[in-house]
């Protein structure tokens, strides 16, 4: 028997969406907005976070709001978040989307560099929960959605940083599910969803290699975005996209690790080192 899939309407949340001055998280901005939803926009480049917010007023949604906020900032997370609350009202679906990535080899990369993609890969994601967390768990509604990545599941070279940070946020985002239905006694109707994507052509990876190009595609974002505000919609827990990654990439996991590294020597996809 066939069950059909059910989604849930988004019309009317307050969805707040971090990095929406391009690439996914922009593209989430607009797919929200297109189904209704109330969009606070944050990103670091208060220009083109703002030219998200004209993009979609353009489109005829005016229920768009545009903030500059430095994610890896914990002061200014809560103040932002603060004036959002005020101006807005209570974010009630969280995207933590904003991500950035150097790949180089681990001794190639300083100090500075490896502290930048913690912070703003992960760090940030405690502080955003911090922020608005609170009012979800009084209201007991809500929704947490992580961009990871599928590297989070397995490493890759040229990723000993930003693979490590991905991997935190699957851990994390487990971890206070796990906290919420602890304390609520299983009563906590708030959903948390983890999405590991591939590789979506926004140029964070600057330097992809593919050595089957024709059968492992990189990911438009737009199309990315319409899989993972479905993926929300549809309170999946987790989600790779393509979805056909999750099964293969737990399953690796299992394998010898002789045999996983063959099979990733003949696929040869990864990033080659930037200079």
């Amino acid at each position: 028997m066939f069950i059909p899939v059910t989604r849930k309407s988004v019309a009317g949340e307050i969805v707040l969406v971090t990095g929406a001055g391009h690439g996914i998280g922009k593209e989430l901005a607009i797919g929200y907005a297109t189904l209704g939803a109330t969009v606070i926009c944050w990103d670091i480049n208060e220009e083109t976070n703002e030219q998200t917010m004209n993009e979609i007023k353009q489109m005829g949604k005016h229920s768009v709001y545009a903030y500059r906020c430095n994610v890896a900032d914990r002061e200014e997370v809560f103040e932002i978040a603060e004036k959002v609350r005020r101006e807005v009202g209570d974010v009630t679906i969280l995207v933590n989307n904003a991500g950035i990535a150097y790949a180089k080899k681990l001794l190639d990369q300083s100090a500075d560099e490896i502290a930048r993609v913690i912070d703003v890969n992960m760090t940030s994601h405690y502080w955003t929960l911090r922020a608005f967390l609170p009012s979800m768990i009084e209201k007991n509604r809500g929704h947490v959605v992580a961009i990871s990545s599928a590297v989070a599941l397995i490493g890759a070279t040229h990723g000993t940083v930003y693979c490590a940070t991905k991997s935190a946020i699957k851990a994390l985002m487990e971890a206070i599910s796990d906290e919420l239905r602890t304390y609520s006694k299983k009563k906590s109707l708030i959903k948390f969803t983890t999405i590991c994507p591939a590789l979506i052509l926004t140029g964070i990876v600057k330097k992809p290699r593919i050595r089957f190009a024709c059968i492992m595609k990189g990911i438009a974002p737009q199309k990315a975005a319409a899989l993972m505000i479905d993926a929300q919609r549809q309170n999946l827990k987790e989600t790779t996209i393509p979805s056909y990654w999750l099964p293969i990439l737990y399953v690796a996991r299992i394998l010898p690790n002789k045999v996983v590294s063959c099979i990733w020597d003949f696929l040869d996809v990864g990033a080659d080192a930037e200079d």
